[in-house]
């Protein structure tokens, strides 16, 4: 079996790391991030959910709920080794 080389750093694709920045965002800037993030993503977030997930959704909450009601009358958890 041959052994495999590590892949080796390409000189040409070093970065200078910039120092380290000690400012913040002001208000200005941080509301016109969440505007052009609003706007790149608007038709993403009013797509809605398909229906297969929402029916995956579904069935884990019924899951969770029939879960929860045995915990409870049971008087303990449902894992089989207590």
């Amino acid at each position: 079996m041959s052994k495999r080389n590590a892949p080796q750093a390409d000189p040409s694709m070093n970065v200078a790391l910039a120092p380290k920045s000690t400012g913040r965002l002001g208000p200005d800037i941080k509301a016109r991030i969440g505007q052009q993030l609003n706007a790149m993503y608007s038709d993403v977030v009013n797509q809605g959910i398909p229906d297969r997930f929402s029916e995956i959704l579904h069935r884990l909450d019924q899951a969770h709920e029939d879960g929860t009601d045995r915990k409870n009358e049971n008087g303990g958890s449902n894992d089989p080794s207590e």
